[in-house]
């Protein structure tokens, strides 16, 4: 049994979804293991969102919504709380992310966020950060939401061969991660190119690297170091950003070709064919 504890609802989206989980459920007349059981999980799982030690899913927050017939409410309280586990200096770029109308991205030596698979993102982050990963994790995932929406953004993400041959978090993982990109290839807005060994030294040798447009704000770079990221709308950052891309672009395989070697990949390291269709993971 969690103890229980009074939480401020507005001390953050996390208590504050914690203290309507509790407020609703007891509304409703139900204890944490009669509403665990409604939605095949256990009441210890209830008892630790309610009480903001635990992020919700999204999933969860649907099947909350349903159970307790809460017209949407935690489904779109789920999205700021995943929003307010992301660490505070990259959350004006989520925001501008989610205004992008084209997102051109190079990867050096890990996929692309917003196409990582759950199980690669928990890998990967694991081996950074101790707490809250599950937070962290969940919170990766709610960004790729734009990708699903009616009108996506172009996603043209240029990566290097490194990336498909560093197996991080084992071969399973590893796997699912390059028939998800396999899959997310076949979108008609998303546009994968790998850079192979043999071009040597390029265009973003320095570092990672992308590229924001929008209808309706500057267009803006971002780069990440070890510690955080930055934001420019600086215009001649961007025109050398640009350049870069452009010369990154012509280096790489072609999209085809990308698609054949990530295959290539799988076959030699896994022994195994993608799926006809691909494999939707994340």
């Amino acid at each position: 049994m969690v103890n229980i504890r009074s939480l401020d609802p507005s001390a953050s989206p996390l208590d504050y979804y914690g203290y309507e989980l509790r407020r609703l459920r007891e509304q409703a007349g139900l204890n944490q293991a009669q509403l665990g059981d409604i939605l095949y999980c256990t009441g210890s799982l209830i008892g630790q969102i309610e009480t903001a030690r635990k992020v919700p899913t999204r999933e969860f927050s649907e099947r909350l919504d349903a159970a307790l017939m809460t017209d949407g409410l935690f489904s779109r309280l789920v999205g700021l709380v995943l929003k307010s586990q992301l660490p505070s200096w990259f959350r004006p770029y989520v925001e501008m992310e989610q205004k992008a109308t084209y997102l051109y991205s190079f990867e050096g030596l890990m996929v692309y966020g917003l196409l990582q698979t759950e199980g690669y993102a928990r890998a990967l982050m694991g081996a950074r950060f101790e707490n809250d990963l599950d937070g962290l994790v969940a919170a990766r995932i709610e960004r790729q939401r734009i990708l699903e929406r009616e009108h996506p953004p172009l996603l043209w993400a240029i990566m290097t061969e490194a990336v498909l041959r560093q197996e991080v978090g084992g071969r399973k993982v590893m796997r699912d991660q390059l028939a998800h990109l396999l899959a997310m290839q076949e979108r008609e807005w998303v546009k994968i190119q790998i850079l192979p060994f043999a071009v040597g030294a390029h265009a973003g040798s320095l570092g990672s690297f992308t590229l924001l447009r929008f209808s309706d704000d500057p267009d803006l770079v971002y780069t990440e170091d070890f510690v955080q990221g930055h934001m420019t709308v600086d215009s001649t950052a961007f025109k050398d950003g640009s350049l870069r891309y452009d010369h990154l672009r012509a280096a790489a395989l072609s999209v085809e070709d990308s698609s054949a070697l990530i295959t290539r990949v799988m076959e030699e390291h896994y022994g195994d064919q993608p799926e006809p269709g691909g494999s939707e993971l994340a």
